[in-house]
């Protein structure tokens, strides 16, 4: 396994070809897990609050509550890089707020970088914090909030053909070109597809990594570790592919346990 991983070690990836790789995690044990398997960053992202803590939407989730999530994290990862996600707020409130918020992720969570969310709508907060020696992981794209700007249905979003548009790629390239210039290291491109995905790859320097509605045409890819490992109780029923079923393996591990105890048998572990 390589020597531990920079930002600029990230972005020579993208000069030499080299697809990047992370995961979306919030503790302390699938960060070590993810370690050891050798990603290059890990994202500690706002889908916490859904994922993990069951509110209803990203938005509910506070600066302290990511701030744990980021030292537990931080403490399982040594070589790889570790983003964490400035929550909903501190951004739309300003530039100072924005500031201060970044600060502690940084100096309190121990972050290597900040990943901003929508934040092609912020670029002033973007060379805010460049200019404060703050790396910022900028996420842009398609989102519930955006998709109506491009003229694209969120129903539609994952279709190759709705993507294709070329107002919508014009669009994009142009706010993946605003967000470089105000110092961002990183992209998080959300719902790329094939044809803005590429357009945008191709028009920019820096590494443009993508998640849910991300492919091959990207620079890298993060996924969330729970998604990978098949960690939720939707999975037990869930005929979506993933790498393994964990909530399949835990349901029977689990009843194996109440069949033992229940049965006088001595428990295993």
């Amino acid at each position: 396994m390589e020597a531990n991983i920079t930002i600029p070690a990230l972005q020579q990836m993208k000069r030499d070809g080299r697809k990047s790789v992370g995961v979306v995690a919030w503790d302390y044990q699938i960060a070590r897990i993810a370690e050891r398997a050798g990603v290059d960053f890990v994202s500690v992202g706002d889908s916490v609050g859904v994922n993990l803590w069951g509110h209803a939407n990203p938005l509910e989730v506070t600066m302290e509550e990511m701030l744990v999530c980021c030292k537990a994290v931080r403490r399982g990862v040594t070589r790889a890089l570790v983003s964490c996600d400035v929550p909903f707020g501190p951004v739309q409130e300003g530039v100072d707020s924005a500031l201060r918020a970044a600060i502690r992720l940084v100096k309190e969570g121990g972050a290597d970088m900040v990943k901003l969310d929508a934040a092609a709508d912020f670029p002033d907060v973007v060379k805010a914090l460049t200019r404060a020696g703050i790396p910022v992981f900028a996420q842009f794209g398609l989102t519930p909030q955006t998709a109506l700007k491009y003229g694209i249905p969120y129903s539609a979003q994952n279709s190759a053909a709705a993507l294709a548009t070329a107002e919508a790629t014009a669009k994009l390239v142009e706010e993946a070109k605003i967000l470089e210039a105000a110092g961002a290291v990183a992209l998080d491109f959300t719902n790329s597809g094939p044809v803005a995905g590429a357009a945008v790859v191709k028009a920019v320097k820096i590494p443009v990594i993508g998640g849910f509605g991300g492919g091959p045409w990207l620079d890298g890819r993060v996924r969330l570790a729970h998604t990978a490992i098949g960690y939720a109780e939707k999975w037990i029923d869930s005929k979506t592919e993933t790498y393994v079923n964990g909530a399949k393996a835990a349901l029977a591990a689990f009843t194996a346990l109440i069949d033992d105890a229940r049965a006088g048998r001595q428990i295993k572990g």
